[in-house]
């Protein structure tokens, strides 16, 4: 009897253990949650999101989207979850964390091919096929048994999330609802800010105390920040505009109490279908709980603000795959064995989720004797397949989708939209022309 073993429950082992099993497969998922949890995960379910409820852009002609489609096309389980458990977030994507989780543990256990194993992995000593998908929180365990089979040291780089506050301690008299340019559907809560209050409000960013990080005290001397979860107070001190130009840009934005433009915006998203919970936008922090309350309330509309979560910050770890793996995520010292998630250098919930599908349909595909799936290197999945795998690059770091990583078009289209339109209509075709070809997605 054919079988496979997948060992993480998060976006990656979920989409690797689903993918496996359409094939016909019998998969082994292990999960350590309840037995032992992360530093950053508190709740049993599988697929938990812990930095943030958005998995960004919708729309096809962006490269969050992009990816997206391509998921759908190679049977992405996350995507449609997703979908079905939106809350409103303008042109984004955005999740109720507790339902979409609820909504893949439910398809996981109930999928008669997966059997899901609540117990830690400690080892890669493997009798069958197996994926690796623990996550950039791996247990120091399992982080052992890794460093002893590739021989190399993992790399390292630190991941902080956001405060939540509840709704009904939002001043509406204050904060207004719109989205940028008018997209979607006043999806967000601005808090606008003139110059005295952003001055105000940063020079007490920068010179709030931060939360001790025991564990990380020799990574932290290098402060080898992953820019993707940058800290609010580590990004602000690069300097006084940096983050009135990132998280707090007012582009696009009017207050409606003047119908001017304010000189910054704090941006907070729905955290919860209901509408009860909202995130901070890009304000990732490792601040003491203390020092979150008190900086975080001088901004306009959140003075009464009731945190019912405050940011926190943990390490992370990313394998150096370019020595390690191939482009399809299998060990090259093991072909048996492959690894998916963020701990192989892609970055974000979506990219994580898509390297558990390639890493999925490689391990079916040889198992089965199927002519293996040759991503086009003109699409999303398989550009970031790409640069995991890419030995030139001296040092190595995290990648998320962005259309950059993406071949230019043969004629230089100057409008950015209709660029991103074409770009992303020829990734769609070269994949499904590559799917049909090895019998995956048919017309």
């Amino acid at each position: 009897m054919n079988r496979a073993i997948v060992i993480g429950g998060g976006m990656a082992g979920c989409e690797a253990a689903q993918i496996i099993a359409s094939y016909g497969i019998d998969v082994d998922l292990y999960e350590q949650k309840p037995v032992q949890f992360s530093p950053a995960h508190k709740k049993e379910g599988l697929a938990e999101l812990v930095c943030s409820n958005s998995l960004k852009a919708s729309r096809l002609a962006s490269a969050s989207g992009l990816l997206k489609e391509e998921m759908r096309l190679l049977g992405s389980l996350l995507v449609p979850c997703a979908e079905e458990t939106a809350v409103a977030a303008g042109g984004a994507l955005a999740v109720d964390r507790d339902l979409f989780s609820a909504r893949v543990t439910k398809a996981i256990t109930e999928n008669p091919r997966i059997r899901l194993h609540r117990e830690e992995v400690t080892t890669l000593d493997f009798d069958v096929p197996a994926v690796v998908a623990t996550g950039p929180l791996t247990s120091d365990k399992m982080a052992a048994a890794i460093r002893a089979l590739t021989g190399e040291e993992s790399l390292s780089f630190f991941d902080a999330a956001a405060p939540i506050v509840s709704a009904d301690s939002i001043d509406r008299d204050i904060v207004f609802a719109a989205s940028r340019y008018g997209r979607g559907e006043d999806d967000y809560l601005n808090c606008p800010m003139n110059k005295e209050e952003y001055e105000a409000f940063y020079d007490a960013l920068i010179h709030a105390e931060g939360a001790p990080r025991h564990d990380v005290d020799d990574d932290l001397k290098k402060l080898r920040v992953y820019e993707g979860c940058m800290p609010i107070e580590i990004m602000a001190r690069r300097g006084d505009d940096t983050i009135r130009f990132g998280p707090l840009k007012p582009v696009g934005l009017r207050d409606p109490r003047t119908g001017h433009r304010p000189w910054a915006v704090v941006q907070l998203r729905k955290e919860n279908a209901a509408g009860t919970m909202y995130n901070l936008v890009g304000f990732q922090t490792n601040l003491k709980w203390g020092e979150q309350k008190r900086v975080f309330s001088m901004i306009p509309g959140l003075q009464n603000a009731e945190f019912v979560r405050y940011g926190v910050m943990h390490r992370n770890t990313f394998l150096n795959s370019p020595q390690l793996l191939g482009r399809d995520f299998h060990l090259l010292k093991n072909e048996n064995l492959y690894f998916a998630g963020q701990m192989t250098g892609v970055e974000g919930y979506m990219e994580s989720a898509m390297s558990g599908l390639v890493a999925g349909h490689a391990l079916a595909r040889k198992m089965l004797g199927l002519p293996a799936i040759e991503l086009p290197h003109d699409t999303m999945t398989g550009a970031l397949c790409d640069h995991v795998c890419d030995r030139s690059v001296p040092d190595f770091q995290p990648m998320g989708s962005n259309m950059g990583i993406l071949p230019p078009t043969p004629t230089r289209i100057r409008d950015k939209k209709e660029r991103y339109q074409q770009v992303a209509e020829r990734a769609m075709a070269s994949l499904k022309a590559e799917l049909v070809r090895v019998g995956v997605y048919a017309e």
